[in-house]
């Protein structure tokens, strides 16, 4: 064996050897998609203006703070739309005093002044700033949940060009209605002073302040499950916000039911102790999600610890501690797309997976070896060799399999072959052409060359796209089909060669090939 042959058999060696060491073993190295495995399959996507409005609304109570201080008279700051505050009032006096304030201290703003409004806007900037960050943070959010429920291997991902989809894959979930809500729940958790109530409904909340609410108080509905249902009016400023809460803990009450225990970081028990003393008698209510939980009456000064008492279950105390811990959402999530599969159907999708492929590989080789008999052998070798390669890869990656990513598998398998039939039927005109064996060989090979790779590179590009645009199950297919391309690359035009070098190379005398 000369030096050339020596290198090319020892690469397609260090190959094989390589491939198998990625895959094995087998079992912990190929991930299955939901569809064979099953699971829950969500594409979120993220509220982003209700993001920004929460972050507007922040800058409205911090505006009405640096105007009270500075003894500045307005009739009303408001927030419009999501990204707009507008102050209106007798503001002709103190115009200028405003103006410094919002040059200091609010520069992420535009603003105009007309004699009695001033509106001010989030600058393009800040506000797609904004959107991203809260989407990076949603991302974060949701994997420390999923973490905490303990699903083995899920895929938290961007999703889409936009960049307010979120792609969730929860293998192995068995009770989807509980992780959705555990996934969706802001996490909102507020402590604020009540007002007034409780009310049966709406309208006699409202009818209690002559049906004009002040801009500083804001009727919420009680959770049925915790409290009698109805409705409270509270202070629209929250005592300690939800960023303040270190952990978040399962407890009992004073009856031995379960509770969710909490503690407060430094600023927060602060914050805490501070509205307790001032406040003792009267009453305080704990929202979560925008929805009461509970409602009691201070009776002492509170510090850095307390408990949420209400009707809840031990699952339900360990649901809300869960999401709690792993922090709140900066916007609601919208369902887009949701999608349960079972155990016992992922299974029926190996097996008719693995039906398909086995009998397209086994038609394959039977076609191969009649129609170019010896010849076949070298495209099989070849064939077995590429399934080795893409499984390698894939296992390498980490990729997930599907069942959109085995028909990439049996589409690479034919492509693989279609390959060898190229070369093959080159060789059989130069034969018919009367040159030599070794020379059809040569001459098949090459001239095969570019339209093979012209194939190969417009399925690629094809490929690319389904990648770029297309969503979980299509990915699939899109990464099955770009690596079975190049590995089919490889052993058809690499692999094949070499088999033929070996076979016919030390003939001197070769006066015909079976082909």
């Amino acid at each position: 064996m000369d030096k050339s042959m020596t290198w090319k058999v020892g690469l397609i060696i260090a190959v094989i050897a390589l491939s198998i060491w990625l895959l094995w073993p087998l079992d912990k190295k190929i991930n299955l998609g939901l569809d064979l495995k099953g699971g829950m399959h969500l594409i979120m996507e993220v509220v982003t203006d209700e993001a920004l409005a929460i972050q507007t609304d922040m800058s409205v109570t911090q505006l009405k703070g640096l105007l009270k201080d500075g003894s500045i008279k307005y009739e009303k700051i408001v927030r419009k739309g999501f990204n707009k505050i507008e102050i209106t009032g007798s503001l002709y006096d103190d115009e200028r005093k405003i103006k410094d304030i919002l040059d200091d201290d609010f520069r992420d703003w535009t603003y105009t002044a007309g004699g009695s409004l001033i509106s001010l806007a989030l600058r393009p900037n800040i506000e797609q700033q904004l959107r991203d960050q809260s989407v990076d943070q949603a991302l974060e959010t949701i994997r420390n949940r999923v973490d905490e429920f303990g699903v083995a291997e899920p895929t938290i991902q961007k999703e889409g060009m936009a960049g307010d989809k979120l792609l969730i894959d929860l293998p192995g979930v068995d009770n989807p209605e509980r992780v959705k809500s555990l996934i969706k729940s802001t996490a909102m958790l507020e402590f604020r002073q009540v007002s007034s109530g409780p009310f049966l409904t709406e309208e006699a909340a409202l009818k209690d302040f002559n049906g004009q609410l002040p801009d500083d108080l804001e009727i919420v509905k009680t959770n049925p499950r915790r409290l009698d249902k109805g409705f409270y009016v509270l202070k629209a400023a929250t005592v300690v916000p939800g960023k303040d809460l270190k952990s978040a803990r399962r407890a009992q009450d004073e009856y031995g039911a379960p509770a969710v225990g909490f503690s407060f970081n430094s600023q927060g028990a602060a914050l805490f102790e501070r509205f307790t003393a001032a406040n003792i008698g009267k009453q305080l209510s704990i929202v979560l999600d925008d929805r009461i939980e509970s409602v009691a009456t201070i009776q002492d000064v509170i510090s850095g610890d307390g408990i949420i008492k209400g009707r809840f279950t031990v699952d339900e105390v360990d649901d809300i501690v869960l999401v709690l811990r792993s922090g709140a959402l900066p916007a609601p999530l919208k369902y887009i797309e949701e999608r349960t599969i079972g155990p016992s159907l992922g299974a029926d999708s190996i097996r008719k997976g693995l039906t398909a492929c086995l009998g397209g590989l086994l038609l394959v080789v039977l076609f191969m070896l009649v129609y170019y008999r010896a010849a076949g052998i070298n495209a099989i070798l070849a064939l077995l060799l590429n399934m080795l390669i893409l499984m390698g890869v894939m296992a390498y990656f980490k990729a997930t399999l599907s069942m959109p990513g085995i028909a990439g598998i049996i589409l690479s398998i034919g492509m693989a072959v279609d390959a060898n039939v190229l070369i093959f039927e080159r060789i059989r005109e130069e034969l018919n052409m009367g040159k030599s064996p070794k020379s059809a060989i040569d001459a098949g090979f090459k001239k095969a060359f570019w339209t093979i790779f012209d194939a190969s590179l417009t399925t690629v590009i094809s490929a690319i796209f389904l990648f770029q645009f297309g969503t979980g199950p299509i990915k699939g297919f899109a990464v099955t089909l770009i690596i079975g391309i190049a590995a089919s690359m490889f052993t058809a035009i690499f692999v094949s060669r070499v088999i033929f070098d070996l076979t016919y190379g030390r003939q001197k005398k070769l006066s015909k090939i079976s082909i």
